[in-house]
């Protein structure tokens, strides 16, 4: 699942420095979440596991004035291992009409005791863990009628939404969908809340002829009822987890790709049917990289995206049917301005972490949630070059680190309060940063090749933290404990103090590192490190290990190297002080070769900009390949001299007209009006009236508004 995290894309705000990087959440419900008494001992582990799903069957039919789903559940199930007469499944807020047991000639009749939450049936005889069993459930699924706090924790826990449901919104089209994660698909069927509980499902949903459905799986048949009404029958012969089962029904479009010999649709609402490709266009792509990057094709039938009203969250993954929440639906203008390609290659990321392998338990949902994570990371590695990618690592960084400190708990936590906590920026952001971390700690090669073991090792089953460490253990051939257990067992992060001194007389650099965290609350990091020394046109490489609170390098140097570079693959999960001069930030900014070079180098710079040294570097950075310090460099053109912004006038015209990015265009159009309002530039304003982006339409709109 995405939870979105908007970053404010206007002028400078340097992500660590500036007070717009705050992450912000569009959830759209409160979410009620009690905190753990003080000194409560409380371990989360994964559910015992009493009775195996082996195959759902829904029959589904809906009632759009009550908000009613009328449903059969026919479960082929079995005990887990001890052998039982009885089975629990998770039933919110049902109306049973009839249980059965389904033998080879008849159905059984079977008595059961119902709380509105847990339905226990008795079985017809105990049942040993070989021996498998049929109980059909007529029920109807209210979920409009449970009450939030005392049935459901939130309004976005009712597992079924019915959008519009009385047609009174004109401007908005009648839809259902789903929504199971965490615990919420027993709002609409019953079954086995627990991410362990995996299943192969058929679904039959009776719709209006006028409606599209999608489903898991692919699409079996269609039947005319003759009545109005069509039953589409959708069968997933792979097993998952319960809570990634789905349905959505509506007036949808599907366009339709093909990845090899799968398909791949977008359905959308018809006024957006023009720009699906634009929007999704590059899902083919997408899986052909991810499948060729981990060794392991696409392993489900289809995969289909579909964007719907009123979404409780950003996306959610669910086996070959993600869901997006409605921003997804855009003109080609706002494409520009916000593609959330991130977004696609997160859910798509999931397919493989998250739905073919799957966390045992929430405590474990970094499995999930930091693969998809880095899953972004990685298709714009190879889609555009580490220089966005690495953007992306330090937006990631940043949420994580703007986070709460307070609670600042372990990335596999045990002793959370309520599984909903477990969807924050340590699970999603640190733990992706931390998978950054261990790639460059054991090489790329060791990394995908653990990737592909983990994956077939567990591939339709569930995992623990514990099954990727052995998995990378056996590649690597390394003993990971230490790596394990300070970055995905453990809290908080190295807080680094870092110094660098040159000796004339000794002839060598000696760089001092500190850590300065407190240790009775984070780990003594063991951190293996390169150290870039910049001299004599040259650069060399120096590989050391941090594991000391207090630790001291000496490298030999016959001359004042030019820039001592540490951490110089910037892959750091943490926080790093060091200072440096300004000739040493502007040789850095000029020479060193990573996008968190510059960035670190022109922040810097940017505080530094009444130096004419400093201001020179600025200006260089207008023309940057990366757009947020092009955007950065423009924040400070007001603090400028008279001649200085003078010198700058041409090239910020040329940046509002031509910049490949429309945020960066818009700051330069903002910028025109605010340093340069004396000077005419109707002529460009003419022209970015009519930019395609609406970011630098209205940048337009608010200087002309104020002439």
């Amino acid at each position: 699942m995405r939870n979105i995290n908007i970053l404010c894309c206007s002028l400078f705000t340097a992500i660590v420095l500036m007070s717009c990087s705050t992450p912000k959440m569009v959830n759209l419900d409160p979410i009620t979440i009690n905190e753990n008494a003080p000194g409560l001992n409380v371990y989360r582990g994964s559910y015992t596991r009493l009775s195996d799903i082996i195959n759902t069957k829904l029959d589904l039919s809906f009632n759009w004035d009550s908000a009613y789903v009328y449903g059969k559940a026919t479960i082929q199930a079995k005990p887990y291992f001890y052998s039982s007469d009885q089975i629990t499944l998770d039933a919110n807020g049902f109306r049973i009409n009839q249980i059965n047991l389904l033998t080879k000639n008849e159905q059984q009749p079977l008595r059961y005791t119902y709380n509105g939450k847990k339905l226990t049936i008795t079985l017809d005889k105990i049942y040993t863990s070989e021996q498998k069993y049929t109980v059909v459930i007529d029920y109807v699924a209210m979920p409009n009628k449970l009450k939030v706090g005392e049935d459901i924790s939130s309004a976005g826990d009712r597992g079924i939404y019915f959008i519009n449901k009385d047609g009174k919104d004109k401007d908005k089209p009648k839809q259902i969908w789903t929504q199971g994660e965490t615990e919420c698909n027993s709002s609409w069927f019953p079954t086995i809340n627990d991410p362990q509980e995996k299943m192969t499902q058929e679904i039959n949903l009776t719709v209006l002829n006028d409606y599209v459905s999608l489903s898991n799986g692919t699409l079996e048949y269609s039947t005319l009822n003759g009545n109005g009404t069509r039953t589409d029958s959708w069968r997933q012969e792979q097993p998952h987890s319960t809570y990634l089962t789905m349905i959505a029904v509506g007036n949808f479009t599907v366009t339709k790709e093909m990845w090899r010999e799968k398909e791949v649709n977008y359905y959308t609402e018809p006024a957006y049917a023009s720009t699906a490709k634009l929007v999704f266009g590059k899902t083919p792509e997408m899986i052909e990289f991810y499948s060729n990057k981990l060794g392991i094709d696409y392993p489900w039938d289809k995969y289909s995206q579909i964007v719907v009203r009123d979404f409780v969250s950003g996306a959610m993954e669910n086996t070959t049917a993600t869901v997006f929440f409605d921003r997804m639906s855009m003109s080609a203008g706002q494409y520009l301005d916000e593609n959330h390609e991130d977004i696609i290659a997160h859910e798509l990321f999931h397919q493989w972490f998250g739905n073919l392998v799957t966390a045992e338990s929430w405590s474990n949902l970094p499995l999930n949630e930091s693969f998809a994570t880095y899953g972004e990371y990685l298709w714009e590695e190879h889609k555009y070059g580490r220089d966005v990618a690495d953007f992306k690592g330090l937006e990631d960084l940043t949420t994580y680190l703007s986070g709460d400190r307070k609670k600042n708990p372990d990335v596999i936590r045990f002793d959370y309060a309520d599984r909903e906590q477990m969807f924050d920026e340590i699970s999603y952001q640190k733990g992706g940063r931390i998978l950054h971390m261990l790639r460059k700690t054991v090489g790329d090669s060791a990394f995908f090749k653990a990737l592909n073991l983990y994956l077939t090792r567990n591939a339709y089953k569930n995992a623990e933290i514990h099954h990727l460490r052995l998995a990378f253990e056996e590649v690597s051939g390394m003993d990971l404990n230490w790596f394990f257990n300070q970055w995905f067992l453990a809290s908080g992060h190295p807080i680094l103090n870092i110094q660098s001194n040159y000796s004339p007389d000794k002839k060598e650099i000696a760089v001092t590192i500190i850590q300065k965290q407190e240790l009775s609350k984070s780990p003594l990091y063991r951190i293996p490190m390169a150290i870039d020394i910049y001299s004599d046109g040259k650069v060399e490489r120096k590989e050391v290990v941090l594991d000391k609170q207090e630790q001291t390098f000496i490298f030999p140097s016959q001359v004042v190297p030019d820039l001592v570079n540490t951490d110089a693959e910037r892959y750091i999960l943490g926080e790093k002080s060091e200072m440096k001069t300004l000739e040493q930030y502007v040789f850095q900014y000029r020479n060193a070769p990573l996008f968190m070079d510059r960035f670190e180098a022109i922040m810097m710079l940017l505080q530094m900009r009444d130096i004419p040294l400093a201001k020179t570097a600025i200006v260089e950075a207008m023309k940057d390949k990366n757009w947020f310090i092009r955007s950065a460099s423009l924040s400070v053109v007001d603090k400028f001299s008279s001649d200085e912004q003078k010198s700058v006038y041409e090239q910020i015209r040329n940046i509002a007209l031509k910049d490949e990015v429309s945020h960066v265009r818009a700051d330069a159009v903002s910028i025109l009006g605010k340093v340069y309002g004396t000077q005419n530039n109707r002529d460009i304003f003419e022209i970015t009236k009519k930019d395609p982006a609406p970011s630098v339409v209205r940048a337009t709109e608010e200087v002309v508004g104020k002439e």
